[in-house]
């Protein structure tokens, strides 16, 4: 099985970041990692209500974006943020996206 890439936190951009955190999909996956912890990809079908494939693109433009990485255990893709390389990299950014409130968006 091949394991997806990730960026390196040194080649993380603001504006890739910014543009995968603007859909209130995406925004959605990354509060529920930030609150429940490490999930794997089928939850967020269930839990947003949409299909398979598009928790897929999302997951993969929050992976490519550098905010989330994936850890692969057997079949399951466990994914995580990457708060360490994002707070490095953008001091306070991921607090201020976590801390938003869901009606804004």
């Amino acid at each position: 099985m091949r394991i997806p890439n990730h960026p390196s936190a040194e080649s993380i951009q603001l504006t890739k970041v910014l543009h995968a955190l603007s859909d209130p999909n995406r925004l959605r996956i990354v509060k529920s990692i930030a609150n429940k912890g490490e999930e794997v990809c089928t939850y967020y079908s269930y839990e947003f209500n949409i299909s398979k494939s598009t928790v897929s693109h999302h997951i993969k433009t929050l992976r490519e974006s550098g905010i989330i990485k994936v850890r692969v255990e057997g079949s399951q893709h466990f994914y995580s943020i990457r708060m360490e390389d994002l707070n490095g990299k953008f001091p306070g950014l991921m607090e201020i996206v976590l801390s938003a409130d869901p009606e804004s968006y």
